[in-house]
């Protein structure tokens, strides 16, 4: 790929250490992503795509969560290479990150918001220390960015407080505080789950203009696959803590390897579709009681023996196709040697 790489993730481990047992929130996640790409993350909930995006950010609770040795996560935006597992979560360099080169738009407004704060003031605190512009001049950009993500009289809302907003508008704040600078790479957690499908379709075009304009990378968490249909350039699926299959969206709809894959393709209702929706059986595992072999095995109607046994290693369908399942092994993919 000749787009420049944003962010290298590799072994990443995450690790939380309580009373039942040590729960592995993500567990040995490695992937890429570039310049002007969007790269989509699904799974069911609870299967790691949100400490994913924590991890990156150095965001992970403590002092039950922490980063394995061996994690790695490097940002390439700078003229220097950036190792984030090297940082403290409150140093100066990690603040500096977050807003002005990385931003987030967090799947729960209404405890990212300061409720003693109005909008305006949360925007500007954010504009004016991550652009070195006047209080005038940021007030200005935060009125600009509260108009683009369709919140009516701008000039009225920038004055208020989050409870005197709707769940959708507060939502809209976040994307317009996490829009605000520009950054080069944006996590968006699941950001327009709590908006109706008009202003979803105008949050994705905003978001559609910042990466054409400023060749912004996004990672974008979901559980619509056909949000990810129309968003993303590639898809990342995970299952507990784990990725079980990555492909180019055009590979995973209409190409998928892994059951799992298919188990959620299968669960989308179209239009027009008489039939029944299939739904996946049974329930995520307990990520403090894991099963033996392949995490998926006990809800996967294709399970042989060895799933029960091993945890398949990841297999190369193609050079932009890979799938942790036994089943790929018996359709010729290649295992991968990283």
């Amino acid at each position: 790929m000749d787009k420049k790489k944003i962010l290298e993730v590799k072994n990443l481990r995450t690790y939380f250490y309580t009373h039942e047992g040590v729960v592995k929130a993500v567990d040995d996640v490695d992937f890429e992503i570039y310049e002007g790409e969007t790269l989509g993350v699904v799974g069911e909930s609870g299967c790691g795509k949100s400490m994913t995006s924590k991890s990156i950010m150095n965001l992970v609770p403590k002092p039950k969560g922490k980063l394995e040795p061996g994690s790695s996560i490097k940002y390439y935006g700078l003229d220097e290479v950036v190792d984030i597992t090297s940082l403290s979560p409150r140093s100066k360099e990690m603040r500096s990150l977050r807003g002005n080169e990385m931003a987030m738009i967090f799947q729960e407004p209404m405890t990212s918001l300061n409720p003693v704060y109005t909008i305006g003031s949360q925007i500007i605190e954010a504009v004016r220390l991550h652009q070195g512009v006047s209080k005038e001049e940021a007030r200005e950009i935060a009125i600009e960015m509260i108009r683009k993500v369709g919140i009516p009289a701008p000039e009225k809302r920038v004055d208020e407080y989050p409870f005197e907003l709707s769940g959708g508008m507060r939502q809209r704040a976040m994307i317009a505080m996490a829009l605000s600078c520009n950054p080069k790479f944006l996590i968006a957690d699941e950001p327009t789950t709590a908006l109706d499908v008009t202003v979803e379709a105008q949050i994705l075009d905003l978001m559609q203009d910042l990466q054409d304009e400023f060749n912004t990378a996004i990672m974008f968490i979901t559980h619509d696959l056909d949000v990810i249909g129309e968003i993303a350039d590639r898809v990342m699926v995970m299952y507990t803590g784990k990725v079980v299959e990555t492909a180019s969206v055009d590979e995973i709809f209409y190409n998928p390897k892994h059951p799992y894959t298919k188990g959620l393709l299968s669960s989308i209702p179209k239009i027009g579709n008489k039939e029944e929706l299939v739904p996946i059986e049974g329930t995520v595992p307990n990520l403090t009681e894991l099963p033996k072999g392949c995490y998926f095995a006990p809800r996967c109607p294709h399970a042989m023996d060895i799933c029960r046994e091993k945890m398949p290693p990841t297999f190369d369908i193609n050079e932009e196709h890979s799938v942790k399942c036994w089943l790929s092994e018996k359709e010729g993919g290649s295992m991968n040697e990283e």
